[in-house]
């Protein structure tokens, strides 16, 4: 367990992570989903002892949240729901960045979800960039109303963050981060932790990249609606040099009788400023197979063999 930034919530390390069970049919889609998977894999997650859960209003425009409420009828733990706003939509399907409608979307998503507040609302994207202090006054007056408990940021830079906190405390920050996408490890997660915020990182397995189940022919049959294939890391020559990390983590994982994406969710956890990661699972059987994630921490020298090969490969 990890204290998530100035929150009174204690985290396992790891977190049920929503995207993927919106379904399809919609911009940012994984392609179709069966919403009874998707109750079987929240149930299972938490069966096995993870106590959070990160959907977002936009995801399936709506539908996540809605799985989730579902889910969240089923089973007598309460695990800490996060959720997102800030991507709006309507009747076209066509989404729309704005903070205009901030306090309308959470009443929307309390609704969705089930619960008398939401334990972590986060403002999705920085978008558009100069309504974020507007934004960020309507998140801090739900908070003080107790609709929801603590606030949190995702995908902001430094500087916007800067401005937020002159407004209200940021609990924490949610960046993409896996040992792909680096980015936030040189300035963003340093200044995170000098500052008490709190990080849940997305994507710790690179959407399935990582798994060290995904393949080429996989990648190829994927639907048209799986926004994965659009980006660059499953397009060559990205892709064959992610295959090959996938295939090193593979190695690792044998020796602790886990999987690669195990590995990889680990990778993130090193870094001490990452409180805790999302993982995703559209089934019980995928949620198996990351829960010992909650647990495993790679050893320094297998963290240096990593370091060493992405180095080696120039992955970017």
């Amino acid at each position: 367990m990890r204290r998530l930034g100035n929150s009174d919530m204690n985290l396992t390390a790891i977190g049920f992570g929503a995207w993927a069970i919106g379904g399809g049919n919609w911009q940012y889609a994984w392609g179709a989903q069966d919403d009874n998977d998707s109750v079987e894999a929240i149930l299972r997650a938490l069966d096995g002892g993870v106590n959070w859960i990160d959907t977002a209003a936009v995801y399936g425009l709506g539908h996540s949240e809605e799985v989730v409420g579902r889910a969240l009828k089923q089973t007598s733990e309460k695990p800490y729901v996060f959720t997102k706003c800030a991507m709006i939509w309507g009747e076209d399907r066509k989404i729309v960045q704005s903070m205009k409608k901030i306090r309308q979307e959470c009443e929307a998503s309390l609704k969705r979800l089930g619960v008398d507040a939401i334990d972590l609302y986060q403002i999705h994207w920085p978008v558009p960039d100069e309504e974020i202090e507007e934004g960020w006054s309507t998140m801090a007056n739900l908070q003080r109303e107790g609709k929801v408990r603590w606030i949190g940021v995702s995908n902001f830079s430094i500087s916007q963050m800067e401005r937020a906190s002159r407004i209200a405390p940021i609990t924490s920050l949610q960046p993409p981060y896996s040992m792909i996408n680096r980015g936030a490890q040189t300035e963003l997660l340093p200044w995170c932790k000098e500052r008490g915020i709190g990080v849940i990182n997305y994507s710790p397995m690179m959407s399935g990249l990582l798994t060290g189940a995904m393949t080429k022919d996989r990648i190829a049959a994927m639907p048209d609606d799986d926004f994965r294939k659009r980006t660059k890391n499953f397009q060559e020559p990205n892709l064959s040099r992610n295959l090959a990390l996938a295939d090193l983590l593979k190695q690792i994982g044998a020796r602790h009788g886990v999987s690669a994406g195990v590995v990889a969710v680990a990778w993130t956890l090193h870094n001490s400023a990452v409180t805790a990661a999302i993982v995703g699972g559209r089934s019980a059987k995928q949620v198996e197979g990351v829960l010992p994630a909650a647990t495993f921490r790679l050893s320094e020298e297998e963290f240096a063999e990593i370091e060493r090969f992405i180095k080696e490969q120039k992955i970017v």
